[in-house]
């Protein structure tokens, strides 16, 4: 090898990475355990939670602050455990996705770490390998890469030397015929020297990784909701508690018991469920998604999932599964057979050798995808069996874009000549005449209208000794064409259908071409709407792609930067954006849109990185669950808000109405200690299991602008309250009418109470009006909390210590028949409330 070739030596590739680091992307953000700790103690919700508890520990209250100080520590052991787990999953797919690289240093060829490539290296490339840094051509020998993962575009593209070892015109993925290749790419056929121009941030793909740098992402609505509603209802908590101390030592004259009075309504009005709600809810929230092959990167696009209304699917790799099939053969009479995905009919008799020279024309073990499509319809085996020989192989060339391939088969005397490239290149190596090119052309362009991607192919047999120096010295005869296609992938038509019925906007942006872009989006049910291409996207300003944008349903032949654009203007126009997407020009847009969704399989790390949840096993379909399961999260966090808002209603009342009438207080500490191992519990683990609502995914997306505590909730939350207060103060003055005891009456309302506090949870169960759904509901997580509930009621009746903690006196069975009664009464009223006034979902407006 010249001197030329020799490649660095050990101390110029060592040097060269010490000046200009080594060969990878800007380091990501890694988040270490004790990281993701702090982030999660910084969250303004369990800042809170933690802040009252030390508060009631301080005042002395040690139930209380141990109860807080405990939920505050669940919280953020399953936010720390399911973030953990995250970059774990994240960092295995990153060294997965490493790759090795063979390079000549000092005159030798060493098989090195992809990161160890320094900027001079000379890279061997073989079929099958990723380049793993930008380099120019010097040798090659029917170089194709594909660069997917750069342009989004499944098809392979060539690529030609360097002339004169410089760089010929602007570096640029996609083009055919460049000398240079990218990082990432995939060499699918031939081999190649190159010489490495860039390495780590500095190539095609690592410029990507810094664009991210400069996107922000989207804050998460709900989180500001509800530091807003704690900020008000502490406001009122306080007041009413300052409130009750005056009147409590205006009306008795004993300030030290209407300190404790206050401060023990104070407990039982201070928010501490709302921030364990919102913790618990997206905590178990991202677990339940990764149940579904889901992994969450960021929380806060749980919250957005329900409101997402379009949908931005990039088409490689996303809605196809990036691999070539053959799904029709044209003979030269105008013959066509169709076949599905695979080939798996069968090749009919007829179109048996044109399949066959096909393959022939085809690697023995290809990585080209395009010729994996041709063994595919042999799965019996072809070229390359028994005694099959390959005698001489004539590449791809600049003037001549087919490939011929020369064998000896096994039995035959005469050699076999296979042929098969671009319909133009097979036309002029067989010399058809006007007709038979016209006839061909016709044909060509039937099937590219159909989104199929052309090849021809030609056969002749050869009998004439030495082989020519050129395909075009060989007598070919036209056999037909054969059409392939990325195929669809499983389930997609089924979760696009889904998404539309739940009133998600399905939108296709990919850098295919149209024809292609709009055949597949029609065997995808995305729609025929009008097709925009990148080419008439530069000429648009923003307001005319505004006004294209509600007709448009696919975008073709777009770049990098106008998938960003196009994320942008949806934004703009108060759309909640889903983008999927799994290739390095899909990571800016992933990062941009409210959820960026990214493959998890065969997605680039880039991509992943920038997402906000990631599809484990690269399944669409899993996109519909992961948005089903966002529906169902906000559903159950507006029950479980509308229960906690309700059921301090009864429970301040109770507190208040001894004060009113004179009467010893009948709420302490104790009470309401015990109130909140109810009241939290159910707030943040029975309505978080509850099932989804039977309407979830017929429904429109929700209005993101909605705030989640909306009048209407609070309104209704409010009807709730006072009718379980109306339960409560009916059941005290019964109690007083006949002259009970004021530990009888204690126990009495308590009872009262609590029974009041579980027909809030049946009623908020869910959405619909339905008493036997209230009760028959399935819940595991709603039966046990029911069944600690009534046991410690129990306990604290007939156990002595227990009663005397509470200050129990006992209750008979009439008594408890009233307090059942009662608790009857106003669950059918409620219920018949639903029927007549349905309450709120919060769903957007039609559009």
């Amino acid at each position: 090898m010249g001197e030329a070739l020799a490649g660095l030596t050990s101390a110029q590739a060592r040097a060269r990475l010490e000046a200009e680091g080594r060969n990878e992307p800007p380091a990501a953000d890694r988040r270490t355990p004790l990281k993701i700790m702090l982030e999660v103690l910084r969250e303004p919700m369990l800042a809170l939670l933690l802040a009252s508890g030390l508060l009631y520990l301080a005042i002395g209250d040690l139930k209380e602050a141990l109860i807080l100080l405990a939920f505050a520590m669940i919280s953020i052991v399953i936010t720390i455990v399911q973030e953990t787990r995250t970059e774990r999953v994240l960092e295995a797919l990153r060294n997965l996705s490493s790759p090795r690289a063979l390079v000549i240093r000092d005159g030798e060829r060493l098989r090195i770490a992809g990161v160890e490539v320094a900027r001079g290296d000379l890279l061997v490339l073989e079929e099958g390998e990723r380049a793993p840094a930008d380099a120019l051509l010097l040798q090659s020998h029917d170089l194709m890469a594909d660069e997917s993962l750069l342009t989004g575009e499944s098809a392979p593209v060539r690529k030609r030397v360097a002339d004169d070892g410089a760089p010929a015109g602007p570096s640029r993925p996609g083009g055919e015929d460049q000398p240079h290749i990218y990082s990432g790419s995939l060499i699918v056929r031939g081999s190649a020297l190159a010489r490495v121009t860039q390495t780590g941030p500095r190539t095609v793909l690592g410029g990507v990784g810094r664009s991210l740098a400069a996107l922000e992402r989207e804050p998460p609505r709900l989180q500001a909701q509800t530091k807003r509603m704690v900020l008000l209802f502490s406001v009122a908590g306080v007041s009413f508690s300052l409130l009750t101390v005056l009147l409590y030592g205006h009306t008795r004259g004993d300030w030290l018991q209407a300190a404790l009075a206050g401060i023990a309504i104070g407990m039982s009005m201070l928010p501490s469920e709302l921030p364990v709600v919102l913790a618990v809810f997206m905590a178990m929230g991202a677990w339940r998604i990764s149940k579904a092959g889901v992994l969450t990167r960021r929380a806060a696009a749980i919250e957005t999932l329900g409101a997402a209304t379009v949908l931005c699917a990039d088409k490689t790799g996303t809605l196809t599964e990036n691999r070539m099939t053959i799904v029709e053969l044209r003979l030269a009479d105008g013959g066509a057979l169709r076949l599905g995905p695979g080939g798996e009919e069968g090749v009919a008799a007829d179109f048996h050798g044109l399949a066959h020279t096909g393959l022939l024309a085809s690697a023995r073990h290809p990585v080209d995808p395009m010729e994996r499509a041709f063994h595919k319809l042999f799965p019996e085996g072809g070229a390359g069996q028994g005694g099959d020989e390959l005698i001489h192989r004539f590449g791809l060339r600049p003037d001549l874009l087919a490939v011929t391939h020369v064998w000896a088969l096994n039995g035959d005397d005469a050699l076999t000549v296979a042929a098969k490239g671009a319909p133009e290149a097979i036309a002029e190596l067989c010399g058809l005449d006007g007709a038979a090119h016209a006839r061909m052309r016709a044909d060509a362009d039937a099937m590219a209208r159909e989104g199929l991607r052309v090849l021809g192919v030609a056969r002749a047999i050869w009998r004439g000794g030495d082989l020519p120096g050129s395909p075009r010295g060989f007598a070919v005869d036209y056999l037909g064409l054969a059409g392939r296609a990325d195929p669809l992938r499983a389930g997609v038509r089924e979760a696009v259908a889904q998404c539309q019925q739940a009133g998600v906007r399905v939108m296709m942006i990919t850098g295919d071409y149209p024809v292609t872009a709009a055949a597949i989006a029609s065997e995808a049910g995305i729609g025929a709407g009008a097709i925009i291409t990148g080419e008439e996207l530069a000429g648009m300003d923003e307001a005319a792609l505004a006004a294209r944008l509600p007709q448009t349903h696919v975008f073709a032949r777009i770049m990098p930067e106008q998938k960003l654009r196009i994320v942008e203007a949806l934004k703009g126009q108060g759309e909640v954006v889903a983008m999927t997407g799994d290739g390095v020009n899909d990571a800016p847009s992933l990062k941009a849109a409210h959820i960026g969704v990214a493959m998890g399989g065969r997605g680039s790390d880039v991509a992943r990185e920038a997402a906000s949840i990631v599809l484990l096993e690269d399944d669409f379909s899993a996109i519909v669950a992961a948005i089903r399961l966002g529906r169902r999260i906000y559903d159950n966090l507006r029950k479980a808000v509308c229960f906690i808002f309700a059921v301090h209603i009864p429970v301040a009342g109770l507190a208040v109405l001894p004060l009113l009438f004179g009467l010893p207080v009948l709420l302490g500490p104790v009470h309401i200690a015990f109130l909140q191992m109810v009241i939290d519990p159910v707030s943040s683990l029975v309505f978080e299991a509850e099932p989804d609502e039977a309407d979830v995914m017929r429904r429109p997306p929700r209005d993101p602008q909605a705030s989640l505590f909306s009048p209407g909730l609070l309104l209704w939350a409010g009807a709730q309250g006072l009718a379980a207060l109306g339960v409560v103060v009916a059941v005290f003055f019964i109690a007083v009418a006949r002259a009970m005891p004021t530990p009888e009456i204690r126990a009495l309302c308590f009872f009262a109470l609590v029974v009041a506090i579980l027909c809030l949870v049946l009623v908020n169960r869910s959405f619909a009006p339905s008493l036997r759904a209230a009760f028959a509901r399935p819940g595991l997580a709603m039966a046990l909390v029911l069944a600690a509930v009534m046991a410690t009621l129990a306990g604290s009746l007939l156990w002595p210590v227990a009663s005397d903690l509470f200050v129990f006196g006992p209750l008979h069975a009439d008594d408890l028949m009233i307090v059942a009664g009662a608790g009857f009464v106003m669950l059918v009223g409620l219920e018949m409330v639903k029927l007549l006034s349905p309450p709120p979902t919060a769903v957007r407006k039609a559009r």
